[in-house]
């Protein structure tokens, strides 16, 4: 998951009949007095088409690009096909997919459910028992056959996605009145902090209004849902005080990602306070592991590497380390697990409060930050290549030099306790990338013959859920 002067000032200047403008010879800047002649006006028209035009063409050439693709465009597009017809049959499905196998299993509703950690709960949470609905939208942020090939996992195993948006309330009504949802994992957001700066749009689309969206829908539910969300730790932003806590200040974003995403958590206050939605946002650290997102800097620095290209490792401007605390996947599905474990009953119904309702906040971090530098040593001894690099003061881009979680209190409340050293992660996403690039390299058969290799991949590589996946910081 990163300001009208009035306009009025002699209005009462202007003749109350109709008429002529008069110039004012002690006014010679009165623009609104001039008077327009006849054989102006042809030339005036024609001015201003040509400036119309241009400011059309300006827009239509000057989309964002891409930033894992290259390719230019105004927004992100769901770029896949039409979703089926909603029938008879597609509610029998959906129905199947959200059954629990046990009476004493959820019902989850899990948005983003082709991406990192939605992809990865879905997974974790279907293999213990509960019964998932995955939605997302499956838009071109990044590599689509990317989102394609978790889908695709996660349909062998019986979770079935729903192509939507969160921004589709007709389409939420819906899934609500098919199943009645006992928690949602709301995953779904437009990640990246530099890409803000590019699409800004998108970013209050999905993280605000797209939240807004889901929470009226589960706020008219009866029942209504228990909700588990992805914040950020990118919400602590400037704070310089570390390690960070939920009882630190988050009011100094240092980009349009992190405002986004704080927006969120005030978000989550009101909807607790006036409908008495029961809310838990988790603030993840720099997640990172096997089918990870190709935007995140361990994930290009392998490309990279392996393709003898040169890598650009920030600095502060003091030449400083930049750190972050990076959390292995395994450890992240664990706290968002526990979360929806722990979770306490709404206590609206209808769109009413009947009570005073659960509201937490935790960070998922793994409590050592290690500097850039140290993440790129690990990957040219794993790559066994020698990286090409290039050290650059770190842009004002939103990025900031360091995090660092305390983790105390969801130790204490969820029982969270992240195992996973960096270099351990990091040697299972390497076996994954090489593993699924190099079998895109081959024949369609060749594929299809190790597709059953890569599902083994992304069961096996993590130790605790069997499930792989990465979000933001």
């Amino acid at each position: 998951m990163t300001q009208l002067k009035p306009i009025l000032t002699h209005i009462d200047a202007i003749p109350s009949t109709p008429g002529k403008f008069k110039s004012e010879k002690s006014s010679p800047y009165n623009l609104y007095r001039l008077r327009f002649h006849p054989t102006l006006f042809p030339r005036f028209t024609l001015w201003s088409f040509l400036f119309i035009s241009f400011i059309v063409l300006f827009f239509f050439f000057s989309s964002p690009t891409n930033p894992t693709t290259g390719n230019n465009r105004r927004s992100l597009k769901n770029q896949v096909s039409p979703p089926v017809s909603l029938g008879p049959n597609w509610e029998r499905r959906v129905r199947a997919s959200a059954r629990p196998r046990s009476k004493t299993g959820f019902t989850v509703l899990v948005t983003g459910a082709a991406g990192f950690v939605g992809s990865h709960v879905s997974l974790a949470l279907k293999r213990r028992g509960d019964g998932v609905l995955g939605l997302d939208n499956f838009n071109s942020y990044y590599d689509i056959g990317l989102k394609k090939a978790r889908s695709g996992l996660l349909e062998r195993s019986g979770v079935m996605i729903v192509e939507g948006d969160i921004n589709d309330a007709v389409l939420l009504k819906k899934l609500f009145d098919v199943v009645g949802f006992t928690h949602v994992m709301h995953m779904a957001a437009q990640a990246g902090v530099r890409y803000a700066m590019q699409n800004p749009g998108s970013y209050v689309h999905s993280n605000i209004a797209g939240f807004v969206s889901l929470l009226e829908a589960c706020k008219i539910a009866n029942p209504q849902p228990s909700i588990v969300w992805a914040s950020s730790s990118s919400v602590y932003g400037l704070n310089s005080k570390v390690p960070f806590s939920e009882k630190d200040r988050t009011d100094q974003p240092a980009s349009l990602y992190a405002a986004t995403k704080k927006a969120g958590e005030e978000i989550a206050h009101t909807y607790n306070h006036i409908y008495g939605l029961s809310i838990t946002g988790l603030r993840f650290f720099t997640v990172y592991g096997p089918w990870g997102r190709p935007d995140m800097a361990y994930f290009f620095f392998t490309k990279d590497i392996l393709r003898g290209k040169e890598i650009k490792i920030f600095e502060t401007s003091d030449h400083g380390s930049v750190a972050r605390d990076f959390t292995y996947v395994d450890d992240v599905v664990k706290g968002c697990l526990a979360a929806l474990d722990t979770a306490k009953k709404s206590t609206g119904s209808g769109g009413k409060k009947k009570g005073a309702a659960q509201l937490r906040i935790y960070n998922l971090g793994n409590t050592k930050p290690v500097p850039v530098g140290r993440l790129v040593s690990i990957l040219e001894k794993l790559l066994k290549v020698k990286a090409k690099k290039k050290v650059l003061q770190m842009p004002r881009n939103g990025d900031v030099p360091f995090t660092h979680a305390n983790i105390s209190l969801a130790h204490k409340e969820l029982g969270y306790k992240p195992t996973t050293d960096l270099e351990v992660g990091l040697k299972k996403f390497v076996k994954w990338y090489v593993n699924y690039y190099g079998s895109k390299k081959k024949s369609s058969w060749m594929r299809a013959a190790t597709m059953p290799i890569l599902e083994r991949t992304f069961h096996d590589s993590c130790a605790c859920f069997g499930c792989c996946g990465l979000y933001p910081s």
